[in-house]
């Protein structure tokens, strides 16, 4: 794509939102659209503006569920075991690199990479580990986990089905949002066309054997991570989820069969009252597209979305300031009707958060659940002028966005030929632009700063953890049934071939799930399971 020149310093004096829409000094009711009623319509109701059900906060609570994980699969049970004694409702997995990767602990591209960013899972028995003491039929998980994420659900199954749990009975989601790893992560494997198409065979697998567990979180947060800004979040995380759609209809799949378990992933960041529109209008937004493009139902067009509070809004400087940032995002992400929430520990963006950082954040979550009066009534900022002209601007623009995807063929080739990455470095270098000129003011770093150095967090033995996960995985290399692992990945190689042969025909490609769910049980490591798929789906590179 053409080169662009960079923007222009921005105007100190120009009032815009952080996603650039201009703010006027006073709304009135004539700012709003004519159909202003007609779009808001009811709670629990189509486009859903005001909500995905009728009482929301007043019927049940959002979920609390904090995202942990470091180190061995124990040490990571620990701390849920804390955050769930301190009252938190469901929980949420971080994994390591080599683990996002496809690469078992001692693989020497992990080296120096286990358990750093989250928990090493290598095999089925880390998996047990890791659950240990869990009532997987009562708390629902939800796993950030992307190229591996079909092999990470078949090892949660093998476990709560060694427990005599059913797996119809398991409630949870896998991320396995491998789109905008492309784009914003990088934790790929597979090339995008088997990675797709693996990603259909688990909508298959959940809608007819895991009904209760959802399939994928489509996620913008990472997208936003990376320097979206709230209009490109939530424009590129739609177009990525009328590619997902597409590509299940295509493998033979009815869209009433998985739609309803779709869910979606947000960033909320510090601009209370864009974040809470953002929200309200991706809800419009999706509703409609779903129901235009696809026909779908009003089940199959509801938006339900769990929020993380802003990583990036984080601070290394005066970190005590992040615990009003984090206050000030939880509040938005209830306002704009989250059906779950992560928050941020101050000192995130130091290290990983400490057990009395991350207990503090879930009680963040509990002071505006119980004290602020947020959950007492539906959408309680509807019909302020300001909150209806911004959700109708972040549609409309939004929109306009989707539109320039799919007028480029769809989310893959748009993502292909660089268009997301060139549209987010903008506006990340615009962001940055903004900071250095003090046009967007920083507590603590642009602004207000008092010239000490960030507290020094001292990080775990990480080598020693790498050790004790290496010495774990050799010993059930050890122990395990060779032959029935080599028989079970060779089974699993063969019909990763036939799907090459066969791509995306209705019936034709053999399914993959229960053939994930064999290896694993059989004991087979997350690096191997990869290495069976690669074998015939290559591995993915990206273009210089």
């Amino acid at each position: 794509m053409a080169r662009r020149e960079p923007p222009a310093p921005p105007d100190p004096g120009d009032t815009r939102s952080p996603s650039g829409i201009p703010i006027a000094t006073v709304y009135h009711a004539a700012d709003l659209p004519v159909d202003a009623a007609a779009q808001l319509g009811e709670p629990g109701q189509f486009p859903f503006t005001r909500g995905v059900q009728p009482t929301m906060y007043r019927g049940r609570l959002w979920t609390m569920r904090q995202y942990a994980g470091f180190g061995t699969a124990s040490r990571t049970n620990e701390r849920f075991r804390l955050l769930l004694d301190a009252g938190q409702t469901g929980l949420s997995v971080a994994f390591d690199l080599p683990t996002q990767m496809g690469l078992d602990s001692d693989a020497p591209l992990a080296e120096g990479e286990v358990g750093r960013v989250g928990v090493a899972i290598d095999s089925v028995e880390d998996m047990h580990l890791l659950l240990a003491g869990i009532p997987l039929d009562r708390v629902s998980t939800s796993m950030t986990i992307n190229a591996t994420g079909a092999i990470l659900l078949a090892m949660y199954i093998v476990v709560a089905e060694e427990r005599g749990m059913p797996r119809s009975a398991l409630a949870g989601t896998i991320q396995n949002d491998i789109l905008k790893e492309y784009v914003a992560r990088g934790t790929y494997v597979f090339p995008p066309e088997p990675s797709l198409a693996l990603i259909a065979e688990t909508f298959r697998f959940c809608a007819t054997e895991a009904p209760l567990w959802n399939p994928i979180s489509i996620s913008g947060y990472h997208i936003r991570e990376a320097g979206a800004t709230a209009v490109q979040e939530l424009a590129f995380t739609l177009a990525n989820t009328i590619e997902y759609v597409r590509r299940a209809i295509a493998s033979g799949l009815d869209i009433e069969a998985f739609a309803p378990r779709l869910s979606f992933f947000f960033a909320c960041h510090s601009d209370l009252f864009e974040e809470v529109a953002k929200f309200r209008a991706a809800r419009r937004l999706y509703a409609h597209l779903m129901r235009d493009r696809f026909g779908a139902s009003d089940a199959s067009a509801r938006l339900r979305f769990h929020t993380q509070t802003g990583g990036v809004t984080l601070t290394a400087q005066q970190p005590l300031n992040n615990v009003v940032r984090v206050a000030v995002q939880t509040l938005a992400a209830a306002l704009g009707g989250t059906q779950s929430l992560h928050t941020n520990g101050y000192d995130e963006a130091l290290a990983l958060p400490s057990a009395a950082a991350a207990t503090l954040a879930l009680r963040t979550q509990q002071v505006v659940a119980y004290e602020s009066g947020v959950a007492q009534t539906v959408d309680p900022l509807a019909g302020s002028y300001y909150v209806e002209h911004l959700t109708d601007e972040l549609e409309r623009r939004a929109l306009e966005l989707v539109n320039r995807v799919e007028a480029m063929g769809g989310a893959a080739k748009a993502i292909a030929a660089g268009f997301f990455e060139e549209e987010i470095a903008r506006s990340a270098y615009e962001h940055q632009l903004r900071v250095e000129s003090g046009a967007t003011t920083i507590v603590g770093v642009n602004k207000f700063a008092d010239g000490e150095e960030p507290p020094v967090v001292h990080a775990p033995d990480f080598s020693g953890l790498e050790r004790e996960q290496v010495a774990r995985l050799r010993h059930l290399r050890a122990a395990r049934d060779g032959v029935a692992v080599e028989r079970a990945l060779a089974e699993l190689g063969a019909a990763a071939q036939a799907t090459v042969r066969e791509p995306r025909l209705p019936g034709r490609a053999p399914h993959l799930m229960p053939l994930l769910i064999d290896a694993v049980k059989a004991r087979a490591t997350v690096g191997e399971v990869s290495a069976a798929l690669a074998a015939h789906w290559g591995r993915y590179k990206p273009r210089r």
